[in-house]
């Protein structure tokens, strides 16, 4: 029996980092292994989380995280797929990039257009769109602030909006990470253990409903 196979694209959130420690959460606790513990053995749920990612940027200061340039041969190498799901956008809020909150969620669109035309889908392309969470001021004083830079907060707020609007122009379904997680106290822009537990039981509740 094949496994109905789901890929989640994202970044530290999916990566499952934990600010604590400055390690990473146990498999149990991230909220892809909530997930696939949720759905049990007729899923396969692959991590596919990295540090920094972005959906489409280079960033000059470490090498190899644009999203739009890692998706191909991640979804090609997990090949055949029954769901796609892309939560991105934190790290394109950095100022070093100067990207405008459309900026990013144009940065999804793309993403979800590359994916569609792929030859990676078991049957017809099914992609979830999830809106990141959205950071807190409070991180402006912390050790995140110098990599941030300034006004990230205030373009996180605006991504939910302008992701649904993508998702729906683009046929996908939507999930906003907000309605379910908050951010830790340490850094104010990383889910804390309690939101990976909650969030990845509503994923789970999404994935059943759409596969």
């Amino acid at each position: 029996m094949n496994k109905k196979k789901i890929v989640c694209f994202g970044d530290s959130n999916t990566w499952g980092y934990n600010a604590e420690t400055d390690g990473r959460f146990d498999d149990d606790v991230r909220w892809t292994g909530v997930l696939g513990n949720e759905l049990g053995s007729d899923y396969s749920v692959v991590e596919e989380g990295l540090n920094g990612r972005t959906t489409v940027f280079e960033d000059p200061l470490n090498e190899g995280l644009s999203g739009i340039k890692h998706l191909f041969p991640t979804i090609m190498s997990q090949s055949p797929m029954d769901l796609l799901i892309i939560m991105l956008g934190t790290n394109d809020t950095k100022q070093r990039f100067s990207a405008t909150p459309q900026n990013i969620a144009d940065g999804v669109d793309r993403l979800i257009k590359k994916a569609v035309i792929s030859n990676v889908w078991r049957n017809e392309p099914k992609i979830l769109i999830i809106a990141p969470i959205i950071i807190d001021r409070m991180c402006y004083f912390s050790h995140v602030a110098g990599g941030m830079g300034s006004l990230c907060a205030e373009k996180s707020q605006d991504l939910p909006a302008l992701m649904m609007k993508c998702a729906q122009m683009n046929n996908c379904e939507f999930m906003d990470c907000n309605d379910y997680a908050k951010v830790n106290e340490i850094d104010y822009m990383h889910l804390d253990a309690v939101s990976h537990k909650v969030f990845g039981k509503a994923v789970a509740e999404k994935v059943k409903q759409i596969l």
